[in-house]
C-alpha cells in the first residue's frame, strides 16, 4: 500500500479489525519511510451486471428507491425500506459471487418485500416476473392467500390500510386529530 503522505511504495500493517459487521476490514498502517500512520478500509466490491451487460457497484440506495416506488401510497416507513435493502445485500453477498445479474437482485427483493407489504410485493413482482396478463396477477394473489389467511393489510383482506373505506379506516383520522 502506497503511503498517502510521502508516496513510498510500501507500508506496514500495525492493526487490523473487522468493520461494518464483518463486511469490511479496517487496517492501521505505518510508513517505514516517513513514519506517519494512516488507515485503510478494505471491503469486497459487489457488482451488479445489468441486462445490457454493463457492470456497476451494488447500491442499497437503488434498492430503496426501487422498492419505494412499489410502496408508493402504502403505509411503509423509510426505516423498513432501509432494513429491507440491508437484508437484500446480505442475501446477495451470502451467495458468494462477486458479480450478480440485476435479475437476481430483483428476485432477492421479492421475499422481504412480500413480508413487508403484500400490495407493494404484487407491484414489484409484476415487473420482475414479467406478468403479461391478469391471470398472472390472479395466480400470485391466490398464492398469497394460500400462504396465510387474510389479515389486516393482506391482499384481498379487509383492514385498516390506506385507501379502504371500512369502519377501521374512519377511525384513523379521528386518532390523528388529537395530535
Amino acid at each position: 500500500m502506497r503511503c498517502p503522505f510521502c508516496r513510498h511504495a510500501d507500508s506496514r500493517v500495525v492493526d487490523s479489525r473487522e468493520a461494518d459487521e464483518g463486511q469490511a476490514i479496517r487496517r492501521r498502517r505505518s510508513c517505514p519511510s516517513c513514519g506517519k500512520r494512516f488507515t485503510t478500509v478494505e471491503e469486497p466490491v459487489l457488482a451488479v451486471v445489468k441486462r445490457s451487460g454493463v457492470t456497476e457497484p451494488f447500491s442499497r440506495d437503488k434498492v430503496v428507491r426501487g422498492v419505494a416506488r412499489a410502496c408508493q401510497g402504502r403505509p411503509v416507513d423509510t426505516d423498513a425500506l432501509a432494513q429491507l435493502a440491508h437484508r437484500v445485500e446480505e442475501t446477495i453477498r451470502g451467495a458468494g459471487s462477486a458479480e450478480v445479474p440485476s435479475q437476481e437482485v430483483g428476485m432477492a427483493i421479492l421475499g422481504p418485500l412480500r413480508e413487508l407489504d403484500k400490495v407493494a410485493y404484487l407491484r414489484f413482482a409484476s415487473v420482475y416476473r414479467n406478468f403479461s396478463c391478469v391471470a398472472d396477477f390472479e395466480a400470485e394473489i391466490a398464492d398469497l392467500r394460500a400462504a396465510a389467511p387474510a389479515r389486516d393489510g393482506d391482499v384481498g383482506g379487509r383492514g385498516d390500510t390506506a385507501g379502504e373505506t371500512g369502519a377501521g379506516a374512519r377511525d384513523v383520522p379521528a386518532a390523528r386529530a388529537g395530535d
